[in-house]
């Protein structure tokens, strides 16, 4: 029998990630998630002005700073029971919404789909097809996709400023209101990538993709026009169907989401939050008292347990060489193993066609991004539609001022869907000042380590059991991995024989 051990090391998405996977005869039999940056930003936090959580939270991530922004208004707005102007609100969700679009589009263009072009599938009869859409940096799709996302994020720029790291959302509103120059501009970069989008990403009209209902529907659609077929969602389905993506990468069957779009009138969310049990195939409410954190495979002090984020803690404890691996918490939702990410979104929302996808074929590599392409289609129409509700509360207020001095004491929470997922921010504060700032990213939940039960988290759960037929292009592993949205480059060393192969991903 013989053992090889894998490293991937994933650059920095919300923290740096290494992949460690012990093969058998070719078989994945353990993995590992390693975050191996410590930041210390739950540390920052405690002692200062609780709005200081608005400028420091946004640089949690360079790719997420709307998102981080926003879950922390809705902390610091329910600690002090503010209600932000529909206004505001409105505003909020189309700049998260612009961000979450550009992250689907370039996941899925510049990090997913240029792995179709590896030397592996050079004699695969769409190979061709294969490297004239997709190649790195040439392919007429990624080239397409860079100016339509660079498009796309001026729109958090129009309303905060700036991107990344905008800081324009503030309790009781947001800092600039929308106007009919900002409405002009954004609904020009709107039709600009939407026409793109129906050209070269689905060939075809946007709200017909989107009325299909069911697996049988989408095929039949793909194939009946070359158009189609040509498209990138063709090529996608095309290629990734025949060599086998779909059969490949089950995690967890349970799903986690925060709800997509809060309501300006408080009433829940546009696409509603919840927790798909995979074991009775029922949505349930969400209840974020469920969530815990887990340390036990950490490098953290080590607590029983696991612990709800405001009963949490974060207190380094680095142990190299014992059976700790990684800076990443395990978070559950009670004592389940959870995905979240556009697939629990959508699922959750009840939506049709990835409802009948998943039932009939189960979690997988291929799922999980065809589901981030679908909801890129949905949020174009969304965006419109915000823009819509804008253009009749321009003259509303945009900004409502709470005149707090004195921070009242107390605990908080807020819940926003990033570009991978649930994104919490936990907060108490006390005698004025952060007294605990405990963050729950999408990687923390997809990426986690084993919990305090020997559990495994998604990421490392869709990897065990997988096959590898040639440990010198692992290219499988590539495809699962990115189908989870690691973002950046990263490099496979297989370590066996007294020799190491780096395989750039």
């Amino acid at each position: 029998m013989t053992r090889v051990t894998v490293d991937i090391d994933l650059n920095r998405v919300e923290g740096d990630l290494e992949f460690q996977l012990d093969l058998e005869d070719g078989v994945v039999v353990d993995a590992r998630c390693v975050g191996t940056l410590y930041r210390g930003f739950e540390q920052i936090m405690i002692g200062r002005a609780p709005r200081d959580s608005l400028v420091i939270t946004p640089r949690v991530c360079g790719i997420c700073g709307t998102a981080h922004l926003y879950a922390a208004t809705l902390a610091l707005e329910q600690i002090a029971h503010i209600t932000p102007p529909a206004h505001a609100v409105l505003v909020r969700n189309l700049c998260l919404m612009a961000e979450t679009l550009q992250s689907d589009l370039r996941q899925s263009f510049l990090f997913f789909t240029p792995d179709f072009c590896n030397p592996l599938y050079a004699g695969h009869p769409l190979a061709a097809e294969l490297a004239e859409a997709f190649a790195p940096l040439k392919g007429s799709v990624v080239r397409g996709c860079l100016k339509s996302t660079r498009e796309l994020i001026g729109i958090v720029a129009i309303f905060g400023g700036q991107w990344p790291h905008s800081t324009y959302m503030l309790p009781g509103g947001i800092t600039q209101p929308a106007n009919a120059r900002r409405l002009i501009d954004t609904r020009d970069i709107l039709a600009s990538v939407r026409a793109w989008f129906e050209q070269a990403v689905i060939g075809g009209d946007l709200d017909e993709w989107l009325a299909l209902d069911s697996a049988e529907g989408l095929f039949r659609w793909l194939a009946a026009s070359p158009a189609r077929q040509r498209s990138a969602l063709g090529l996608f389905n095309r290629f990734g169907r025949d060599i086998g993506l779909h059969k490949l990468g089950a995690g967890t069957g349970h799903l986690l989401s925060y709800g997509v779009n809060h309501r300006p009138d408080g009433a829940g969310s546009e696409l509603p939050a919840g927790f798909f049990n995979a074991d009775t195939q029922q949505v349930e409410p969400l209840d974020h008292l469920q969530i815990n954190e887990h340390v036990r495979h950490s490098w953290f002090l080590d607590y029983p347990g696991g612990r709800h984020p405001w009963a949490g803690e974060t207190i380094p404890d680095h142990q190299p060489g014992s059976d700790r691996y990684t800076w990443a918490k395990a978070p559950r939702y009670g004592d389940k193993v959870v995905q979240t990410g556009p697939l629990a979104e959508l699922r959750i929302a009840g939506e049709p066609l990835i409802t009948d996808l998943l039932a009939s074929e189960g979690d997988n590599t291929w799922l999980r991004q065809f589901a981030r392409l679908r909801r890129a289609g949905w949020l174009l129409n969304a965006t419109v539609n915000t823009k819509k509700q804008l253009k009749m509360k321009c003259d509303e207020p945009h900004f409502i001022d709470p005149k707090i001095d004195v921070w009242p004491d107390g605990e908080s929470v807020g819940l926003v869907e990033a570009a991978r997922g649930g994104l919490g921010h936990w907060l108490r504060i006390k005698d004025g000042l952060i007294d605990k700032y405990q963050i729950v990213t999408p990687t923390a939940w997809n990426a986690s380590p084993r919990d305090s039960a020997g559990r495994h988290g998604h990421w490392e759960q869709s990897i065990i059991g997988l096959t590898v037929p040639d440990p010198e292009n692992p290219v499988e592993i590539g495809h699962i991995v990115r189908s989870h949205d690691p973002c950046l480059v990263c490099t496979v060393h297989f370590i066996g024989s007294h020799k190491k192969t780096h395989f750039n991903v």
